[in-house]
C-alpha cells in the first residue's frame, strides 16, 4: 500500500484539499469553491455561532488529519470560532493554510473567485507530496452501524468483528463506538478490558449511556430497526457489539482523543454532564465524522436496511448485511455480507474480503460513495469533561 507523509508524521491515504466553513453563513460559499473542482477538493464546517471548545477540536482535528494536505478556512467574520488560532494550528502541522473572511474580501461573489485561485494554488502545493509503502500497522479502521435490520446481528456486523480481529492481529488501530447502543453488553465489554482501569472506564462510559436514555426518555431503537425484523433492544445491541470482534478492549476514548498504540478501542459518543442535547448523535453522518475526527483512515459502515452516505475526508466502505437489500443498492454497497445467507459464505470468507477492500482503498482505490461523490457531514454542539481535575469544558 502506497500512502503520503506528511510533514508532522502522519502517513496518510488521501491527498485532499478541505474547504472549511466555520459558521453556518459561510456554507454556501465553501460549497461554491469546492464545486470548481471535479476531485481531490471537498468542503466541511461548524454550523453554530456561538463558541464550542468542542467545535473547534473537531474542526482542528479533521483539518490537521493524515488524509488532508492543505486547507482553506472561509468566515463570514463576526462569528464566535477562533478562525485565527485554527490556521496556526493548521499551520503548526506544516499544512499549507489560507483564510477568506467574507466580510472582507466582497461578499458572495468575490470570496468564492478568490477561493478558486487559492485552491488552485493549495493543489500545486500539495502535487509532489511524498509517497511512502504503508502497513495494516499504519492505518485507524473504525466501524459504525446504521439501519440495523434482523440480518444484521449474524451478517456484516460479526463479520466486521471477524475482521477487525485479523486487523489487530496485524497491529493495527480499530475502533468501535455507538455506547448509546450496546446498551445491555457491559458485562461481555468488560469481561475483555486489558486491565483494570479499562473495565471501570467501560463501566462508567455505559453507565453515563444508561442515564442519558433513561432520563431523555428514549433509546437506540428506531423504527427502521423494527420493519426491518429487530424485536427487542438486546437483540440490537448484541448485533451491534458483534462489530468489535473477539480481541482484548485496549482503551475508552472520546471523539477527537487519538489512541496512542495499537489495540481495540470503544469510543464513548454520549456527552458529560446533565443530559440536555437530544440523541447523543442525531444521524449516522455525526458518528463517521467523529471517528475520523480521531483519526480513522477510512469507516467501515454496516447497514441492513441500506445507506448511500459517505464522508468527506476518510472513505467509507459500505458493508450490506441483507442480500435482498445489496440487490437494491448494489451500487452503492462494497461488500455484500448478505451472501452469508443467501450463498452459504462463511463470516471468515466476508472478513477475508472485507481486509482486501481496506487494502485496496488504502492504495488509493475508491469506495462506492467515493465514486458517486457523497461528502455528507454532521459537526453538532456536544460537551466533554476531558481534565477531570479543572472541569475544563469541552
Amino acid at each position: 500500500m502506497l500512502g503520503y507523509l506528511r510533514k508532522d508524521g502522519q502517513r496518510g491515504i488521501r491527498n485532499t484539499v478541505q474547504i472549511v466553513f466555520l459558521v453556518e453563513c459561510a456554507h454556501h460559499v465553501a460549497k461554491k469553491i469546492a464545486e470548481c473542482f471535479p476531485s481531490n477538493v471537498q468542503y466541511f464546517g461548524f454550523p453554530g455561532c456561538y463558541p464550542s471548545d468542542y467545535g473547534y477540536r473537531l474542526v482542528q482535528k479533521l483539518c490537521t488529519h493524515s488524509n488532508v494536505g492543505a486547507v482553506l478556512l472561509v468566515s463570514l467574520g463576526c462569528e464566535s470560532f477562533d478562525r485565527t488560532r485554527l490556521e496556526r494550528d493548521i499551520r503548526d502541522s506544516r499544512r499549507p493554510c489560507q483564510t477568506l473572511v467574507i466580510q472582507e474580501d466582497g461578499g458572495t461573489s468575490a470570496t468564492i473567485a478568490k477561493g478558486c485561485r487559492i485552491v488552485e494554488t493549495l493543489l500545486k502545493e500539495i502535487e509532489n507530496t511524498e509517497r511512502q509503502l504503508i502497513a495494516l500497522s499504519d492505518l485507524i479502521i473504525g466501524t459504525v452501524c446504521g439501519g440495523s435490520d434482523g440480518t444484521s446481528g449474524i451478517t456484516g456486523n460479526p463479520a466486521v468483528g471477524r475482521a477487525f480481529d485479523k486487523l489487530l492481529a496485524s497491529k493495527a488501530i480499530c475502533i468501535f463506538e455507538e455506547s448509546g447502543e450496546l446498551i445491555g453488553c457491559e458485562p461481555h465489554m468488560m469481561a475483555r478490558a486489558v486491565d483494570s482501569q479499562t473495565r471501570e472506564d467501560i463501566d462508567k462510559a455505559m453507565a453515563k449511556a444508561r442515564n442519558y436514555y433513561s432520563v431523555m426518555g428514549f433509546g437506540s431503537f428506531a423504527i427502521g430497526n423494527s420493519v426491518g425484523g429487530l424485536t427487542t433492544q438486546e437483540e440490537k445491541s448484541l448485533g451491534a457489539y458483534a462489530k468489535s470482534g473477539d480481541g482484548q478492549i485496549t482503551g475508552v476514548i472520546r471523539p477527537t482523543q487519538r489512541p496512542g498504540k495499537p489495540g481495540l478501542y470503544l469510543m464513548d459518543v454520549v456527552p458529560d454532564g446533565e443530559p440536555r442535547f437530544g440523541y447523543p448523535n442525531i444521524c449516522d453522518t455525526a458518528e463517521i465524522v467523529e471517528l475520523i475526527a480521531t483519526g480513522c483512515h477510512m469507516i467501515l459502515f454496516t447497514t441492513g436496511r441500506g445507506s448511500v452516505v459517505g464522508s468527506v475526508i476518510a472513505p467509507v466502505i459500505k458493508v450490506c448485511n441483507n442480500p435482498q437489500t445489496y440487490k437494491n443498492l448494489s451500487e452503492d454497497m462494497d461488500v455484500n455480507a448478505g451472501r452469508i445467507i443467501s450463498e452459504g459464505a462463511s463470516l471468515d470468507d466476508v472478513a477475508d474480503e472485507i481486509v482486501s477492500v481496506i487494502e485496496n482503498v488504502a492504495s488509493g482505490a475508491q469506495t462506492k460513495s467515493e465514486e458517486l461523490g457523497h461528502v455528507e457531514f454532521v459537526l453538532t454542539y456536544k460537551d466533554f469533561y476531558f481534565n477531570q481535575t479543572t472541569r475544563q469544558l469541552c
